[in-house]
C-alpha cells in the first residue's frame, strides 16, 4: 500500500536540513506498509538531531506506538532500531502539541546529536510495530533532521 506525501506546511528553521511527512490512509496504517524518506547528507563533519514525528488523532486507541526504524546508508549498510514512543501520559493526556483532535509528538532519536559517516543518500524506513493489521488513529509519520552545535546538547 502506498502512502501519500504531505507537502511541508510549516517554515523550517535555519538548522532544519530536512523535514517531511507521509500521510497514513484513513483506513489505517497496514503492518505491511512502510513510510520511506530519502535524505541527502553532504556535510559529514557536522552533528545532527533526528526526530521521528507522529501526528495522532484523539481517537488513537493506545498511549504509545512501537515503530521499527531502518536507516540505510550510502555504503549499503542498514541500522535497525525498535522505538517505543509514548503519545499520552499515564492519565491518558496526549503529549506534544495539539490542535483540534490532532496531536504532534516529536521524538528525539538518540539522546545525543549524531554524525553521518558517509556523504550521500540515506533512506529512513519506518514500519508500525503495534500488531494491528491496520493501525487506526495515526494521521502522519515524519522525520526532521536538524544541524546541531555539537555532540552533547541540552533539550
Amino acid at each position: 500500500m502506498a502512502f501519500m506525501m504531505l507537502p511541508l506546511l510549516v517554515s523550517c528553521g535555519p538548522d532544519v536540513i530536512y523535514e517531511d511527512y507521509v500521510t497514513i490512509p484513513e483506513d489505517g496504517w497496514s503492518k505491511d506498509s512502510m513510510a520511506s524518506f530519502k535524505v541527502n547528507i553532504d556535510d559529514v563533519d557536522s552533528y545532527y538531531k533526528i526526530y521521528i514525528n507522529i501526528r495522532n488523532k484523539s481517537d488513537y486507541p493506545n498511549s504509545n506506538i512501537w515503530l521499527f526504524l531502518n536507516v540505510e546508508s550510502p555504503d549499503g549498510k542498514t541500522v535497525r532500531d525498535t522505538l517505543n514512543i509514548f503519545l499520552a501520559d499515564e492519565h491518558g493526556k496526549w503529549l506534544g502539541s495539539g490542535w483540534g483532535d490532532l496531536f504532534l509528538v516529536k521524538y528525539l532519536y538518540h539522546h545525543q546529536p549524531l554524525k553521518f559517516v558517509h556523504p550521500g543518500e540515506y533512506v529512513f524506513n519506518i514500519i508500525q510495530g503495534m500488531r494491528y493489521d491496520e493501525l487506526e488513529g495515526i494521521q502522519n509519520i515524519g522525520i526532521t533532521i536538524e544541524k546541531s552545535t555539537g555532540p552533547v546538547e541540552k533539550e
